[in-house]
Order: structure tokens, then C-alpha cells, then sequence
């Protein structure tokens, strides 16, 4: 089973330790492609436009400045890296030792600087969206797409692909193929903020519960253990299956 997470906006910089070692960070295929943002983000946050080009307000201009330090900045261990709502639900430092393995083999988390993320890898914190048109890069949903592609397919293997990302982030790489016939989006009708919180929920079911589905059927049967879920077909080949999923 493969779950797929959004990052979080919010992150916890880390005071002291040891910087960022890409050769460290998991899925290698990768290391060029995150080599050359790493240089390109810091060039762009450096501008007196830096702000508009990132998307951010002047409230986030400190975020902004650590990207001229990312590869000196103490690195911190994704899964204490990103927090807020689907993050705090999730709950990583409370899941029991065999859990927390499991969550560690099943999680990747998609970033917009580093492509995807293990649980275990260690990075800086930083700030840059998925949607961004990056000069000298172009929209970094685009730029990812080809280079995630054939580790992500791989990283699925013959399990389900649970997908709790945003559209945003999805854009990144879209299951095809045999994959594709077995991505389940996660669906929860209502707000926004409720819906990161049950993704958050749902996810950690799934560590906790220790099976890895097979087929979307199997999938639901085992979220169906603690919540509300329907599944629904895929509208068109190629798009995921949907698991409505509500805690009530």
C-alpha cells in the first residue's frame, strides 16, 4: 500500500543538527531534479519580488528567508517537519512502535522542492507551493510529473494507492496503468478543514490497523472498521476510484 500526503503550509524548523545530505534522502532518482531547485529557489527568494513570485504575503517573509539557507539549515526528520490539522490527526508520535513502521513504509509525502518525501528523511524547512510557476523552472506540478513517474509507480508496487492529497499536489503524478485500477481517492464531503482532519484520522486507521488492501473493495473494508465509507467507480478509465468517508 502506498497512502500519499499533502505537505503542510506550516513546519517546524529545526534550531541545531546536522544540514541537509540529498545522497541521504530517500528515492535517489530524484537527487538532480531537487539539486537544481534547491539552487533556483534560493536565486528567486533572494529577489525584491520574491514574495509575488512565490505566492506569499509579508507575513511569510521569514519562511521566505530560510530558502537562502537551505542547505546549511539543520534538517529536520519529515515526520516531525509538517504539522497542522491532517498532520495533528495523524498524530505520528503517539502511534504504537509497530504502527509507526508501518506508517513509515506506507507514507510518502509529495513536496513541491523535493518531489516526495519518507517519513524518515531529513530536510529543512522551507516554503514553496506545488502551484508555482517558478522562474527558470515553469509550473512545478509539470516540472515533477516526468521525474516521479517511474519511482512512485515502483514505490506502488501491486498495493492500493490511498490518496489524500490535494489537487494541487496531485498533479505531481497521476497513477496509469495497472496503478491506476487500484488509486482511491479519499473523499470527505464538508469543509475543507474537516476533510484534512479526516484524512489525517484515516490514515492513521490504516497504520494502526496493519493490512495492506490489494483492491479498492479491500480498502474500504478496512476503513469501514472505524468510519463511514462508500466507495464509488472510477467516472472514466484512467481517474480514481472515490471513498466517501465521513467519522459520523
Amino acid at each position: 500500500m502506498l497512502i500519499l500526503l499533502p505537505p503542510s503550509e506550516t513546519k517546524t524548523p529545526r534550531k541545531r543538527g546536522k544540514a541537509l545530505d540529498l545522497s541521504r534522502v530517500d528515492l535517489p532518482e530524484l537527487t538532480a531534479a531537487r539539486d537544481k531547485l534547491l539552487d533556483v529557489l534560493a536565486d528567486v527568494s533572494a529577489r525584491p519580488d520574491a514574495l509575488d513570485v512565490l505566492g506569499v504575503g509579508q507575513s511569510l517573509a521569514a519562511d521566505v528567508a530560510r530558502n537562502l539557507t537551505l542547505r546549511t539549515a539543520p534538517a529536520q526528520q519529515v515526520s516531525a517537519l509538517y504539522t497542522g490539522v491532517l498532520y495533528d490527526a495523524l498524530d505520528l508520535p503517539s502511534l504504537e512502535s509497530a504502527a509507526l513502521r508501518r506508517a513509515r513504509r506506507w507514507i510518502v509525502v509529495q513536496s513541491a522542492l523535493f518531489g516526495a518525501l519518507r517519513l524518515a528523511d531529513k530536510v529543512p524547512a522551507y516554503r514553496l507551493s506545488m502551484g508555482t510557476n517558478l522562474p527558470g523552472v515553469g509550473p512545478l506540478a509539470a516540472y515533477w510529473r516526468g521525474e516521479l513517474t517511474a519511482p512512485m509507480t515502483e514505490l506502488a508496487g501491486n498495493g492500493v494507492v490511498v490518496d489524500c492529497r490535494s489537487s494541487t499536489y496531485a498533479a505531481a503524478w497521476t497513477p496509469t496503468g495497472a496503478t491506476a485500477k487500484r488509486w482511491v481517492r479519499i473523499h470527505v464531503p464538508g469543509a475543507t478543514h474537516n476533510a484534512k482532519h479526516t484524512r489525517g484520522l484515516v490514515t492513521r486507521h490504516l497504520a494502526e490497523a496493519g493490512v495492506s488492501p490489494r483492491t479498492p473493495a479491500a480498502l474500504r473494508d478496512v476503513v469501514a472498521g472505524a468510519f463511514t465509507a462508500e466507495l464509488h467507480e472510477p467516472r472514466r478509465p484512467g481517474t480514481p476510484w472515490e471513498l466517501s468517508v465521513s467519522t459520523a
